[in-house]
């Protein structure tokens, strides 16, 4: 069976719609949390459950996009309609989360931060998941999925290196903190809507489902009915759950327990996010001789034992510190950047033999949500414990307060051993994955022998 390969230039239009979904998340990953403590002076504890309550809205608003974005029928196609229209509210609404409209006034602020958050998170599904659902319908070949994944996880993983490292110089360009982030909210917010317009204009759809869509409800339940959707959706989750409780404390942990300067977190950063982007194309080769549950089992080895040795970590390593850093990347490209998300489009012909119909809207919706969920847990837990802990918030104007012991053991905690038990979830889980390599291309042919007897006097276009 003969397929029309990817041409470069789809493959980078194609990786490049990632890059300002990329870099807003880690900014927000990395620096909202200390933004809302440390200049706009909202506890930890309040500033986390504001994107616990986000998470509610999205559990309603991400599985309705994936259902419209399966059921749009444009001359454009089903995805790309989404990513045009996306893009400037989802520049503007990441600009606004920067604002500190009312100074001191923690009700308003609290109120303020909510609502913008609420529709961030709509426009940022409105663009992700149409476009996560894209790279099952560019291509149906197993290698060239993960190639595509290559592609999009190096420009996100590229820009989000470039982001966490421009972000606080842009910040420090001016004397007042709070200016500073509204000034870097400003240039990543226009930065961040030219990439979705770049991937609309690159590339087009070219196995979309011919059928109509099943009814929502009945949607869900084929989609949770499938076993290895389920297994793919908890690696996934665990994976991110350790990159985002590791991500959200990593200021913290620097500036409070290694007692070092601001300058450090984006130093630490760039290590992880360096080697990650490297070793993408090297995970993404072993993969050719090996298969993604291997991958996956390998990169995770590598993370675990970075986050052991930051739980033993002391102030004046920090040369430890950025070997540590560079091992978590090694196993960050693999674990949470390529491997669940090259498992999702082979699950996706699964679904297609067994329903008859490409459903990739609803099955992205819930990946683009399980990434939001552990970005929400991770700064809600971390937020809780640090204000259980006796963290001390600040404001901007004011110089960073000395913490007390509770508050730098919670710091500790957070960066090893709690992202050391979600990666062991994951490893369970992908232990047991059922799709192989083999089993894949039995899937295809499978599928292909049924589209003949539907179609036997014509060939599926490319």
């Amino acid at each position: 069976m003969t397929r029309q390969r990817l041409s470069l230039w789809t493959k980078l239009a194609y990786g490049v719609g990632d890059l300002g979904t990329g870099m807003t998340a880690n900014i927000l990953i990395f620096f909202l949390l200390p933004f809302l403590t440390n200049t706009v002076g909202m506890s930890a504890g309040l500033a986390g459950s504001i994107y616990a309550i986000t998470r509610f809205w999205d559990a309603i608003n991400d599985p309705i996009i994936g259902i419209l974005s399966d059921r749009t029928r444009t001359r454009w196609g089903r995805r790309r309609p989404w990513l045009l229209f996306a893009a400037l509210p989802f520049g503007l609404t990441f600009l606004a989360q920067w604002w500190i409209p009312f100074p001191g006034r923690i009700g308003p602020l609290f109120a303020y931060y909510l609502a913008v958050s609420l529709l961030f998170n709509t426009f940022y599904s409105a663009a992700n998941i149409p476009y996560a659902s894209l790279t099952a319908e560019l291509t149906q070949d197993y290698d060239e999925r993960t190639q595509l994944n290559q592609f999009r996880f190096a420009f996100s993983v590229g820009g989000s290196m470039v982001a966490v490292v421009t972000f606080p110089l842009l910040v420090n360009l001016l004397p007042d903190r709070a200016a500073g982030h509204l000034l870097a909210g400003a240039c990543f917010g226009v930065i961040s809507a030219v990439p979705l317009l770049i991937c609309f204009w690159g590339v087009r759809e070219r196995y979309p489902s011919q059928r109509d869509p099943m009814p929502l409800v009945q949607q869900l339940r084929v989609a949770f009915s499938n076993r290895p959707y389920l297994f793919v959706s908890g690696i996934y989750l665990c994976s991110w759950l350790a990159f985002q409780f590791t991500a959200t404390i990593i200021p913290y942990f620097i500036v409070f327990w290694m007692g070092l300067p601001e300058v450090w977190i984006s130093l630490v950063v760039l290590a992880v996010q360096g080697i990650a982007v490297l070793t993408l194309f090297g995970w993404t080769q072993l993969s050719t001789h090996l298969d993604k549950r291997t991958m996956y089992l390998i990169g995770a080895g590598f993370w675990l034992i970075s986050q052991a040795g930051l739980f033993f970590l002391q102030p004046g390593q920090q040369g430890i510190m950025i070997g540590l850093a560079l091992l978590a990347g090694i196993g960050v490209s693999a674990t949470a950047y390529l491997g669940p998300w090259s498992m999702l489009p082979d699950v996706i012909d699964l679904d297609e033999l067994q329903t008859g119909e490409r459903r990739e809207g609803i099955f992205y919706a819930f990946m683009v949500f399980l990434q939001k969920v552990g970005l929400a847990l991770g700064l809600f837990f971390v937020g809780q414990a640090l204000d259980w802990a006796g963290f001390v918030p600040s404001v901007a104007g004011e110089a960073l307060p000395l913490q007390p012991e509770s508050a730098l053991l919670a710091i500790r905690v957070a960066i090893g051993p709690l992202p050391g038990v979600a990666l062991i979830g994951g490893i369970l889980l992908v232990w047991f994955y059922p799709i192989t390599r083999q089993r894949h291309q039995q899937i295809l042919m499978e599928l292909e022998e049924r589209r003949q007897q539907y179609h036997p006097s014509t060939e599926r276009s490319p």
